[in-house]
């Protein structure tokens, strides 16, 4: 058996890309790495890659997302630290992006957002390897911090 080493980039479409690249530059702090005007944008948290995210354009009157229909649920970001991830969630706030949920997953806690076009995005921290439980569900618990601290 042959297993990925990892999990390369993600392309998704948006209906306005200037507007799509504005908001996971101001709002998640990513980089451009590439443009193709009016095609696509090539965009990376970690500038030694790439791209980690790629958008393409599809047009205003593009359908979607919806539920209940195949295909991408939401796509994660996992942030640095908790403190890191306290901070993201202020810049969400303050811009009045659109949360969907806070996720307390034992091991890890998620903030999830909608961007412009209603794709769901997770950021996330999650506790070292060696604080996890070693016995039962992995997601059960709680986790040991608050976003409002």
């Amino acid at each position: 058996m042959v297993t990925p080493k990892q999990l390369g980039h993600l392309v998704i479409r948006v209906r306005d890309l200037e507007k799509s690249e504005r908001f996971y530059t101001d709002i998640l702090g990513l980089e451009v790495m590439n443009k193709r005007p009016g095609e696509m944008t090539f965009m990376s948290a970690d500038t030694g890659m790439s791209h980690e995210l790629a958008l393409v354009p599809v047009g205003e009157d593009a359908p979607g997302p919806e539920d209940g229909r195949v295909g991408l649920f939401h796509f994660a970001w996992e942030m640095q630290s908790f403190e890191d991830l306290k901070k993201l969630y202020a810049v969400i706030k303050e811009n009045d992006v659109p949360v969907v949920q806070v996720g307390d997953h034992g091991i890890s806690l998620g903030v999830y957002f909608s961007d412009p076009d209603g794709n769901e995005i997770e950021a996330y921290y999650e506790v070292p390897k060696g604080e996890w439980p070693e016995d039962g569900d992995l997601f059960a618990g709680e986790f040991p911090g608050s976003l409002d601290d």
